[in-house]
């Protein structure tokens, strides 16, 4: 598992390319059958890939849980949310099969001991894209079809930004101690996820990008408002954002990316905005 440090706004005014890449990006979230695992300290995220294709996986293969957590498994004192961009799939947790299909989530409770995954149909693997946070109660275990998700229309072709969020955890569908989820999906033709961009002092964000169209690129924008730099992220790539961070990006085509946030409340539009003429 790779573990990742806090860095502070004031440092992070220096970094260079590689640095900013080192500290922030996830370069490889799916590997066939196996599981990824990057630990952040920002707010103590954990972010996840599975891609089991002839393989029944254990969600914590990879994953010392006493030396990393101090716990016996790996949910004793986390929860845990997914989303599937792939085929058909099915996570099993403490013996109870839930099936997850495309663009389908699902929330796992606090105190899941034993979690696995599998492909419904080795042709056409599922990816698991997780994310887990610290936890202080248990909340019931949610399947969430795209079905019941929350489908909010914003943006416009005149801004380049019309899109859909899919809030697949939020407290709208249901309670859970920090985590929320969602997945948000551009149109043809927009490129921009969000206008004006925004930090949220209370809480931290990863974005995962995909649906990037070959030979396409998002270049996805970070720091303070007056001290914007930018990534380059290709297709199925995650990037951590600490709430001092904006978190927009621009793509040469349209494409969808996965939210999860982390952090001192679960208000979805609790959002410190930053006026487009006042960004440097």
């Amino acid at each position: 598992m790779d573990i990742r440090y806090s860095a502070n706004q004031r440092d992070f005014r220096h970094y260079t390319t590689d640095e900013i890449r080192r500290e922030f990006l996830i370069e490889r979230i799916f590997v066939p059958d196996d599981v990824t695992a990057v630990y952040s300290h920002v707010d103590r995220i954990v972010v996840l890939g599975a891609m089991p294709v002839k393989k029944e996986l254990k969600l914590d293969q990879n994953i010392d849980c006493w030396k990393n957590f101090g716990v016996h498994y790996f949910l004793e004192r986390r929860e845990l949310g997914l989303i599937n961009i792939g085929g058909d799939g099915v996570v099993t947790a403490d013996g109870t099969a839930y099936p997850v299909g495309h663009l389908a989530g699902l929330y796992l409770s606090m105190g899941t001991k034993s979690v696995s995954l599998k492909a419904a149909d080795p042709a056409a693997p599922p990816k698991f894209y997780i994310c887990s946070t610290p936890a202080h109660r248990a909340f019931p275990t949610t399947p969430i079809p795209f079905e019941k998700a929350i489908h909010r229309k914003l943006g416009s072709d005149e801004t380049s930004n019309k899109r859909t969020i899919n809030q697949f955890i939020h407290p709208d569908v249901l309670d859970t101690c920090q985590l929320s989820m969602g997945c948000t999906i551009l149109e043809p033709g927009s490129v921009w996820n969000t206008m004006p961009v925004h930090t949220h002092e209370r809480r931290m964000e990863v974005y995962f990008y995909f649906h990037i169209p070959k030979d396409n690129v998002v270049f996805h924008f970070m720091g303070e408002g007056n001290e914007t730099r930018h990534v380059i992220m290709h297709n199925e790539q995650a990037i951590i954002n600490p709430s001092w961070s904006i978190h927009a990006g621009c793509g040469t085509a349209s494409y969808a990316f996965i939210w999860a946030m982390a952090g001192e409340n679960r208000a979805f539009d609790d959002m410190d905005d930053i006026p487009t003429e006042e960004l440097r």
